[in-house]
């Protein structure tokens, strides 16, 4: 190989996170994004500790009895839409799971993953 292509190859190896036939550092796309972005930025940890407050009311009230979309609202002071997007996220992330159908048959109720 010339030293020319020998040259390539190893920036190539060099600027990739496995290299060719190279090893994954552990971190080191966290590490990049810290070092190009100074940090955490201020409004994502923002973001997450409001979402986690949510977090903490909703699990809260869901302790206390199973809740239809509509209730959650009227118990944590809450717009419908926002409390759907917030509760799906728990469903999602396993903390909360769907129960019964009420009376009426038309709502859900949603109650904590024990």
């Amino acid at each position: 190989m010339t030293d020319i292509k020998k040259d390539i190859q190893n920036k190539a190896n060099s600027n990739s996170p496995l290299g060719v036939g190279g090893s994954v550092e552990i971190g080191k796309t966290a590490k990049y994004l810290r070092e190009k972005l100074g940090g955490i930025p201020q409004q994502a940890k923002d973001n997450l500790k409001e979402y986690n407050g949510i977090k903490k009311q909703m699990l809260e009230a869901l302790k206390e009895q199973d809740l239809t979309v509509k209730q959650m609202a009227e118990k944590i002071n809450m717009p419908t839409d926002q409390v759907v997007y917030y509760l799906m996220s728990l469903v999602k992330y396993g903390f909360v799971k769907t129960g019964e159908v009420d009376d009426m048959d038309e709502y859900y109720t949603y109650k904590l993953n024990k």
